[in-house]
């Protein structure tokens, strides 16, 4: 009779076996055809930074930055994060590589686990898989439709049904201040309605209000002001070319004014990819515009675009069909 192991793999991470290993090989190739198609380049990032990698980027309110990251200090004393997303590192390494140098367009993908101490459920786990892809020098909202259409191509190679792209602009430096104060104003008259945390943490980021899964939250938010009402003619001009370049590629999309994603630096184009049929955390892919982020790890002034897809969320939705060659 077989020994049982007395170890076992800890709470929220797990073994990826065949069967399900062969459809995560579909998935990463169907990407790497994709990015071939589309000129991107892969990077691989390392799996810890410095922490302020990931404070600076992502934004101290956050629920990452301030309860899930796996922070610890080495023997060297420095205090060091195992990466919760992977857009940071990219641009880190594209500052520290200074890629500006050698062209004024950078595509560039990955492939790697993330870690975050999250609630482990269905499709979320501490030990996750992202691939995800970043364009660099290029501001034009036709780079925006044409990522998002790439990632929905490839999506539809994997015949995955009942997709639902999820689209918002988030405004700029001009327009978004004046968002956010009278966002502000709507949650003080109304701060007891809403949760501990949104009461600590609207003053300094009143826009994470509408990604609190809170019901309280959630229904207090339903009048709320939203950004599309406060938009200045430059992002309102970049968010209708976004939505033209998509419907002339044949994207089908669903406005959706109270997208903010979970991360602070994002601006203009968010967008976000739903399935249906694969539980309550049903967003398989996400992304957007972060034009001031390159120039925040001390590179130069650089527009840029990107996403993430979540692996763990996308494999069990390919199509039996499929097969490796």
């Amino acid at each position: 009779m077989a020994r049982m192991t007395k170890y076992k793999a800890i709470k929220g991470v797990k073994d990826i076996i065949s069967p399900d290993i062969e459809r995560w090989h579909i998935l990463e190739e169907e990407m790497k055809r994709a990015f071939g198609l589309y000129r991107f380049s892969e990077i691989r990032i390392p799996i810890f930074e410095n922490t302020a990698v990931f404070v600076r980027s992502i934004g101290d309110t956050t629920d990452i930055v301030e309860k899930e990251m796996y922070t610890f200090e080495d023997r060297g004393g420095e205090n060091l994060t195992l990466r919760p997303e992977g857009t940071a590192s990219v641009v880190r390494a594209y500052v520290e590589h200074q890629m500006f140098t050698s062209s004024s367009v950078t595509r560039l993908y990955y492939m790697g686990p993330m870690f975050r101490r999250e609630r482990p459920q269905a499709g979320r786990y501490r030990q996750f898989y992202q691939i995800g892809a970043e364009v660099f020098g290029e501001d034009s909202p036709e780079i925006d439709a044409e990522t998002i259409t790439m990632l929905m191509e490839a999506l539809s190679n994997l015949k995955l049904k009942n997709l639902t792209l999820h689209l918002n602009s988030l405004g700029c430096d001009e327009c978004r201040p004046v968002f956010k104060e009278s966002l502000k104003k709507f949650v003080k008259e109304r701060l007891d309605s809403f949760c501990p945390n949104c009461q600590n943490r609207y003053e300094r980021n009143p826009l994470r209000i509408f990604d609190c899964k809170n019901p309280g939250c959630q229904k207090a938010t339903k009048d709320a002001p939203t950004i599309d009402q406060a938009l200045c003619p430059v992002c309102v001009d970049h968010f209708d070319k976004v939505k033209d370049s998509l419907t002339k590629s044949g994207v089908k999309y669903n406005l959706n004014n109270r997208l903010v994603r979970g991360l602070d630096y994002y601006s203009k184009t968010t967008f976000e990819i739903s399935a249906e049929g694969i539980g309550a955390q049903n967003s398989i892919a996400g992304g957007g515009r972060y034009d001031k982020l390159v120039e925040e790890f001390g590179g130069p002034v650089t527009p840029a675009f990107g996403f993430a897809l979540g692996v763990e969320r996308t494999v069990p939705l390919i199509d039996e069909s499929i097969k490796t060659d």
